[in-house]
């Protein structure tokens, strides 16, 4: 084999952070010669740079080459994105009728029932069983999902197209990657629905299995926008053993229903509190998610007791389901995820094949 032979090779072992996908593949390498090899950037600010230059240069050390880092040009980075669209335009919902990816509206009828800690922790789950997942905070007025995953890095636009970053092998994006930290979002329906079409349309995916949503909790105009938008999507309902949040639940899910969604089933929230003896302090009552479940016509997927290693965990950036397999609540997730991997059906879905 020739240098340039040797040194493709050992570049298509590089995997693009953000697009999962080897450089190689991408048209990031450039120019090869006697010393050295030029691996081309999206854009110049790519957050991933130094991961990306780094992981090059482990790889071809053996041959005695330097890795330098360049950016492409505007023909390259067309180039680049006609190859990640695959022929489709450009501002396509990927997750239209035919999709092959179980989309998922994870909602409550009110706030404070642990919603967007859940679904962090079902997202990574999922990822960590080999499974392609993403993950949108689509509250926008009440974002938290960056910090819950540890995400600090910015999306890289590529032009039009958004790149999102991928923390614990989940892709995701939210408002709070777009504004700083302490700034409070204060927007009427428009540009609610805008937002939300440009996480749909704008965001490069990829080819995922799972598409988790983050809902605000209520029923207000992004219950309405995505439930017009993802037809095939199923909400799943989270709710506490307390009735008065329970009877809030029901009606979250039922906007579902109205939008065309199934639900697919409840996950009752911080249902007891395990003392030292073994038994259980039913704090916030007792049925709750059973009511929801029934009124909902669906099953009651799990019961997650309250954990103070779930929320040490949130606030660290660090889910629980990757630090404490022997916590009651990450146990119980996990039985959540193992449900819906195992009630996943590809039946009636149209696969294309080339």
């Amino acid at each position: 084999m020739t240098l340039r032979e040797d040194a493709l090779a050992a570049l298509a072992r590089v995997i693009d952070p953000e697009l999962r996908r080897p450089i190689t593949e991408l048209g990031m390498v450039g120019e090869i010669s006697e010393d050295r090899v030029e691996i081309k950037l999206t854009v110049a600010t790519c957050p991933a740079a130094e991961r990306i230059r780094q992981d090059a240069q482990d790889q071809v050390d053996n041959l005695g080459l330097r890795v330098d880092l360049a950016v492409m040009n505007q023909s390259e980075r067309d180039q680049l994105k006609e190859l990640l669209r695959e022929g489709k335009p450009a501002r396509v919902n990927p997750f239209e009728a035919g999709t092959l990816t179980e989309v998922l509206l994870i909602g409550s009828g009110k706030g404070g029932v642990g919603k967007s800690t859940i679904t962090a922790n079902l997202a990574v789950s999922l990822a960590a069983r080999g499974l392609s997942v993403g993950l949108i905070d689509a509250d926008i007025f009440g974002y938290s999902i960056p910090g819950q995953l540890g995400i600090t890095d910015k999306p890289t636009k590529l032009d039009e197209m958004i790149l999102p970053p991928v923390a614990f092998g989940v892709k995701v994006i939210s408002i709070g990657m777009f504004v700083d930290g302490s700034q409070a979002i204060a927007w009427r329906g428009p540009m609610l629905h805008r937002t939300i079409e440009q996480f749909l349309k704008d965001v490069y995916w990829g080819d995922l299995d799972y598409l988790l949503i983050d809902m605000p909790p209520g029923t207000g105009d992004i219950a309405i926008s995505l439930g017009q938008q993802l037809p095939t999507a199923k909400t799943v309902v989270i709710t506490t053993p307390q009735v008065a949040a329970s009877d809030v639940a029901v009606r979250s899910g039922l906007v579902g229903q109205q939008t065309g969604q199934s639900c697919l089933g409840v996950i009752e929230n911080m249902s007891w509190l395990e003392l030292p003896d073994g038994t259980r302090n039913e704090l916030f009552g007792v049925g709750g998610g059973e009511e929801v479940a029934k009124a909902l016509d669906a099953p009651l997927l799990g019961q997650i007791p309250l954990s103070s290693n779930l929320r040490q965990a949130s606030d660290s950036g660090i889910p629980a389901v990757l630090q404490n397999e022997q916590d009651p609540a990450v146990t119980a997730i996990q039985g959540i995820v193992e449900k819906l991997v195992r009630g996943r059906s590809l039946k009636g879905k149209r696969i294309p094949l080339a």
